[in-house]
C-alpha cells in the first residue's frame, strides 16, 4: 500500500534542496528520479497474518510529518587523519566520481516509498572512505535532530585490506512538542578483505517516527558487522541487512531494543548468502514494558551457489508487563544442501522462580527484576566489541530501568 504524498513535495522543492547544496547534475537527477517514482511505490512490507498487519505504517501522516525545506541537524564528526569522513556537501567536491559510482549501488533508492522519499529529500549524512591498507578506528558521527523531519544518507566505501569502526548516534536536540519523522539510509560497500564495524544508537524523543535501512555489500574475504541499539522513538522501523556477495565473506548483526509506554519496534535482520564459504551470525535481544510492542523478522537466505554456508540466528524478547506484546518470525530460506544453519526465537516473561529466589535473599523486588533484565542483555552486550558503544548502551538501559 502506498502513502499519501505531502502537499509541499514537488520538483521545485527537490531542486531547491539540491541548489542550496550546490550539488552536481547527476545527484539532482537521482533525486528527481526518486521523486518521480513515489507515485508508484509501496510502503515497506510488514508481516501480516489473517486480519492483522503487525505494523501499521499506513497510519503515518506524511502530510504533517514531512517539511522538506526546514530540515535542521547538529552533527559532529570525528575521525583519524588517514580516513576520509566528510558531510556529503564537502565530499562531493573531491570524491564526486567515487560517490557517483557508489551512491545507490547497495540500496536501490526506489526500493520502496520510504527509501525514495529519503533519497529525494536528504540534507544530512556522511561519506566515509577508507583507502587501501588503512586501519581506521574510532570514527564517530553524533547527530542531533532539530526539525520536524530529517532525512539522512550515509555512504561507506572501504578499499582492499582496510578496516574501520564507525559509531553513529542520533538523538533529539531542541525540545519538540510536535510529532517528528527521521529517516536514515546507510550503504556500505566493503572491498576485498576489508573489515567494517558499524554501530548505531537511536535515542530520539518519543514523539518521533523512525525509519532506517542499513545494508552492506561484502566482497571476497570482507567482513561487515552491525550493532544496532534502539531505545527511543514512538515507532521504529529498523532494517539491517548484509549481502555476502564475495567468497569467504562474513557478517554479524547484533541488535538490542528496550521499549516502554506505547513504543513500537519493528526490527528486522536479514542476510543473503550469495557466495561460497560465507558465515553469518544474527543476535537480537529486546525488553518490553508497559504497553510497548515489538515485531521481529530475521531472514537467512542461502543461494544455490552458496556452498559451505554457516548461518545462525537467535532472537529473544523479555516482557515485563502483561500489557506488552511481542511477535517474532525467524526464517531460513535454503537453496542448496551444503549448509549448516539454525534459527530460534523466544518470547517470555521474567522467570518467577528466579525472581522469588532473589527476593527471598532480601533483594527488593524491583531491584531483583532490574538485575534480571540487565542479565538478560548480557549475551548481546558480550557480542559488542566496542567498549564505548557497549558502555553507552548499558547506561541507557540502566536509565530506562530507573
Amino acid at each position: 500500500m502506498s502513502a499519501q504524498l505531502p502537499a509541499n513535495l514537488s520538483e521545485e522543492t527537490v531542486r531547491e534542496i539540491s541548489d542550496a547544496r550546490d550539488e552536481p547534475e547527476w545527484l539532482l537527477e537521482a533525486r528527481l528520479e526518486a521523486l518521480d517514482a513515489l507515485d508508484d511505490l509501496d510502503l515497506p512490507d510488514v508481516i501480516q497474518t489473517p486480519g492483522r498487519r503487525w505494523t501499521n505504517l499506513e497510519a503515518l501522516d506524511f502530510e504533517s510529518l514531512v517539511d522538506p525545506l526546514n530540515q535542521s541537524d547538529e552533527t559532529v564528526r570525528e575521525a583519524p587523519d588517514d580516513v576520509v569522513v566528510l558531510p556529503f556537501t564537502e565530499a562531493l567536491d573531491e570524491y564526486g566520481d567515487l560517490i557517483e559510482e557508489r551512491f545507490g549501488s547497495v540500496i536501490d533508492l526506489e526500493e520502496n516509498y520510504l527509501t525514495a522519499l529519503s533519497a529525494a529529500l536528504f540534507t544530512t549524512g556522511t561519506f566515509v572512505y577508507v583507502p587501501e591498507g588503512v586501519d581506521a578506528q574510532d570514527v564517530k558521527v553524533r547527530a542531533e535532530m532539530n526539525s520536524r523531519s530529517l532525512f539522512s544518507h550515509t555512504l561507506v566505501v572501504t578499499e582492499k585490506s582496510s578496516s574501520v569502526t564507525i559509531l553513529e548516534s542520533i538523538a533529539s536536540g531542541e525540545d519538540a512538542d510536535e510529532e517528528r519523522y527521521f529517516s536514515n539510509l546507510v550503504e556500505i560497500a566493503a572491498g576485498e578483505n576489508s573489515y567494517v564495524q558499524y554501530g548505531s544508537l537511536q535515542n530520539l524523543d518519543e514523539d518521533t517516527y523512525t525509519y532506517t535501512l542499513k545494508r552492506g555489500d561484502a566482497d571476497t574475504y570482507a567482513t561487515i558487522n552491525w550493532i544496532e541499539g534502539n531505545l527511543g522513538s514512538r515507532l521504529t522501523r529498523s532494517d539491517i541487512e548484509t549481502e555476502l556477495n564475495g567468497d569467504a565473506s562474513e557478517t554479524k548483526i547484533v541488535g538490542a531494543f528496550f521499549g516502554h509506554d506505547d513504543q513500537h519496534f519493528d526490527v528486522n535482520a536479514r542476510v543473503w548468502h550469495q557466495a561460497e564459504n560465507t558465515t553469518a551470525d544474527l543476535v537480537t535481544r529486546g525488553v518490553l514494558d508497559d504497553e510497548a510492542r515489538s515485531v521481529y523478522e530475521g531472514v537467512q537466505d542461502v543461494g544455490r551457489d552458496a556452498w559451505s554456508t554457516n548461518s545462525y540466528q537467535r532472537e529473544n524478547t523479555l516482557m515485563l508487563s502483561d500489557e506488552s506484546e511481542a511477535d517474532a518470525s525467524p526464517k531460513l530460506i535454503i537453496h542448496n544442501h551444503d549448509t549448516e544453519a539454525s534459527h530460534a526465537a523466544t518470547v517470555g516473561q521474567v522467570d518467577k522462580e528466579d525472581l522469588f529466589y532473589m527476593v527471598s535473599r532480601s533483594i527488593p523486588e524491583l531491584q531483583a527484576r532490574n538485575m534480571l533484565v540487565e542479565g538478560f542483555f548480557v549475551p548481546v552486550l558480550d557480542e559488542i566489541e566496542v567498549d564505548e558503544f557497549r558502555d553507552d548502551l548499558e547506561e541507557l538501559i540502566a536509565a530506562r530501568l530507573k
